[in-house]
């Protein structure tokens, strides 16, 4: 490579939507640095894995990923260990694996330049800090990309403590990103295309803030506030905690227009006993309660959840209590594992660990009811009329894919459709995991 070319460089985001947008915004502040993004396929000079520790084995998983940078011809790339596994492994990661530079955790990353510039000179540059500061004041303005959706961070950390999660010491604790630094940046993301933006958080509506008249507001307020803005279509959020569900954001999804009717809620199991022994916080019954009455402001909701199967001491009897949740809620759609340990937890200690093979039967029972379930809900909007976003290019000729109001993918072909158009369909086929659909071309947005 030629002296004066420029620097490339590739991140690669694991795990969680925040650690998607995480993986943009590093892009963005290497971009500022003068980087660009190696060819597909291509060698880069420097790699950022953006890593996720909430599986097991998530450690072990980076130092394999490590071990595959080394080319050919035995160089490597300048090699950055970024995200939640870094802050859980610091300097451990440091030394296991001579060949990584840098070590950023996931309040840090906003000073990567600063630690590459010292890798450079030779240094392991390691910063685990959870900084008062703001992160997100150190980063490039945000600009619309080549896609119609966005994601946007606005609460961070975790201060509920579920038994089994990493999260609170890996993220710290909740903060909230002002009100107007959020609009501000929405506003950018809009002005340079993005027609649907999600907001993310660990616990998304435990945000609060105060609008641009003083008020103090929650989650429903900012949602109400991004309505109000030109351009911006769709506003869709994620992930929620039962405990955070205020009557402000249970009446928003039947008030306010632009918000999708999506709520992914995380129950987790459906035994009092287990989801006090995991720390939830919530009951069964305050979690149906809920449910209940985001139906009746929103009728054609789509319910998303996650659960955990094989928790310590979880008998027959409390599985069963989850099935009967499942079939209580009716869920369009869910993510479902077996209980994993994580080091430091207090579930990792915990009495009456559950046998590999009986959460292995236990997820199979679960995800057949939730898989006939999502088949279902996709089965019921054959022959509805909807809305859809194109987001990308399908597999066949001319076909696009987008997004329904329900957070289906949906796959469509006619011509003269481009991604970013917002157009009228009618659902002509379901399937598992997507729709078919046909367009009713009166329209395109």
């Amino acid at each position: 490579m030629k002296s004066d070319s420029p620097k490339t460089f590739h991140v690669k985001s694991f795990g969680c939507q925040m650690n998607v947008y995480d993986g943009e915004r590093m892009a963005e502040m290497l971009g500022a640095q003068g980087y660009v993004p190696a060819a597909e396929g291509g060698d880069a000079d420097l790699v950022v894995l953006n890593t996720c520790h909430i599986r097991e084995k998530a450690a072990e998983k980076v130092y394999s990923d490590i071990g595959r940078l080394k080319r050919e011809d035995g160089s490597r790339p300048t090699i950055a260990v970024a995200g939640c596994v870094a802050q859980a492994e610091g300097a451990e990661i440091a030394r296991r694996a001579p060949s990584v530079d840098v070590v950023v955790g996931p309040q840090a990353y906003h000073r990567l330049p600063d630690l590459i510039a010292r890798a450079e000179k030779g240094e392991k540059a390691i910063d685990l800090d959870m900084p008062v500061d703001s992160k997100f004041g150190a980063l490039p303005k945000r600009a619309g990309g080549q896609r119609p959706t966005a994601f946007l961070t606005v609460q961070e950390g975790c201060d509920k403590f579920c038994t089994y999660c990493v999260v609170p010491y890996t993220r710290g604790a909740e903060i909230s990103r002002p009100f107007a630094d959020l609009i501000a940046e929405a506003r950018a993301l809009v002005a340079g295309g993005v027609r649907e933006i999600t907001l993310l958080g660990q616990n998304v509506n435990a945000w609060d803030g105060e609008d641009d008249k003083g008020r103090a507001i929650g989650l429903d307020g900012l949602i109400r506030a991004l309505a109000s803005e030109d351009g911006l279509e769709r506003i869709r959020y994620t992930t929620s905690h039962p405990n955070d569900m205020t009557d402000g954001l249970i009446a928003a999804h039947g008030e306010v227009e632009k918000l999708m009717p999506f709520l992914h809620l995380p129950v987790q199991a459906g035994s009092d006993r287990i989801l006090a022994a995991m720390n939830r916080s919530h009951t069964v019954d305050s979690y149906l309660r809920i449910i209940e009455r985001v139906r009746a402001v929103r009728p054609d909701i789509a319910i998303s959840g996650d659960f955990i199967v094989g928790f310590p001491g979880e008998s027959d009897e409390d599985f069963d209590a989850t099935l009967a949740i499942v079939r209580a809620t009716n869920y369009a759609m869910a993510y479902s594992f077996k209980y994993s340990r994580r080091p430091g937890t207090p579930a990792a200690t915990m009495d009456e660990q559950v046998d590999e093979a009986v959460m292995n039967d236990r997820l199979q029972r679960l995800q057949a009811l939730l898989n006939e379930q999502q088949q279902a809900f996709n089965s019921a909007t054959v022959g509805r009329t909807t809305r859809l976003l194109l987001e990308r290019t399908g597999k066949r000729e001319g076909q696009l894919i987008g997004k329904s109001p329900w957070l289906q993918s949906v796959h469509v072909t006619a011509p003269g459709l481009a991604i970013g158009d917002m157009i009228d369909v009618r659902i002509t086929s379901a399937g598992p995991n997507s729709l078919g659909a046909e367009p009713l071309m009166a329209e395109i947005g």
